[in-house]
């Protein structure tokens, strides 16, 4: 059987489209005006600014923030019943899909010009940074450090998001004279962590998903009962490895099937020589015959 290659290329066309078609305000990015109408009162999966000036939609974090918040509401069973829906069907697909901040991480990890590393002492650990974040940025500071009328900040927003400095910050400070008088250290901290993750995004594979991203960390929690998942035909599998080193999330597909950490990316299915990982909103593929596995084993060793 020939040996199996994997290629990005048919998610990265993707990714692109829908960051096209969720950022098609394109008027936004000629005027410097955020688009304010119906269609911006709705969620995208995705992580994506609400403040670019091409956005359609609103960033799903960011409307989380907005809700605890708010001085009204603590609550929305909008946003409650957004996650549980994007994250019953899809897990965290969306973050190896249909997330921009996704294919910006993706395209500068191919940045040739530096050593990647796949993996460190400590990786395993700082991935559950990202739960910290959510807790403490997205869900306690807005809740608690409000103002005299009793509205919080979108802090995670505001300190940490380099998607929003990249998606929103420059296109609307570059595009607003008025805005650039207005600019302070706060901005400056937030192209410091832009800077930051681009750099690391070129050396490590997704660190803003691995280690801070709030939004993977909710949809991470799906990934296990979400009803697209990934199976694996234990008759087929040799125990190559080949799935485990073309994991760009450094997990074992294998041991860890359907991780906190897997964003669909499909590295792993297209990769196995015996097709021996599956995907899709229906059960596992079928077994094949055991004469066909048994050939691979032999040209494997």
């Amino acid at each position: 059987m020939a040996k199996r290659t994997y290629s990005d290329a048919r998610r990265h066309f993707g990714q692109g489209a829908w960051t096209l078609a969720s950022n098609a305000h394109l008027t936004g990015f000629i005027t410097g005006q955020i688009y304010t109408g119906p269609l911006k009162t709705a969620c995208v999966p995705g992580l994506n600014c609400y403040s670019c000036p091409g956005a359609l939609g609103a960033c799903p974090i960011g409307a989380l923030q907005a809700v605890i918040g708010s001085a009204e509401y603590k609550l929305s069973l909008y946003m409650m019943g957004f996650f549980v829906l994007i994250g019953t069907l899809l897990g965290r697909l969306v973050c190896g899909w249909l997330c921009p901040f996704g294919l910006v991480q993706d395209l500068l990890h191919k940045v040739p010009f530096l050593k990647k590393i796949h993996t460190f002492p400590g990786d395993r650990v700082l991935r559950y940074l990202k739960y910290l974040v959510l807790l403490v940025f997205v869900i306690i500071l807005p809740l608690t450090l409000v103002n005299v009328i009793g509205s919080g900040s979108p802090y995670f927003c505001k300190l940490i998001c380099p998607a929003g400095m990249l998606e929103g910050g420059w296109p609307l400070v570059g595009l607003n004279p008025d805005l650039r008088k207005t600019l302070g250290n706060l901005f400056i901290w937030k192209n410091v962590v832009l800077a930051l993750t681009i750099f690391s995004a070129m050396v490590v594979y997704r660190p803003f998903c691995k280690y801070l991203c709030p939004l993977g960390a909710i949809y991470g929690l799906f990934n296990r009962v979400a009803f697209y998942r990934y199976h694996l035909d234990a008759s087929r599998c040799i125990s190559c490895g080949k799935c485990r080193k073309a994991c760009g999330m450094a997990i074992d597909p294998v041991s860890e099937i359907n991780s906190p950490e897997c964003i669909r990316c499909g590295r792993c299915r297209q990769t196995c020589p015996t097709a021996a990982l599956s995907a899709g909103f229906k059960g596992p593929a079928p077994t094949c015959p055991q004469a066909n596995v048994s050939s691979v084993k032999g040209e494997a060793l």
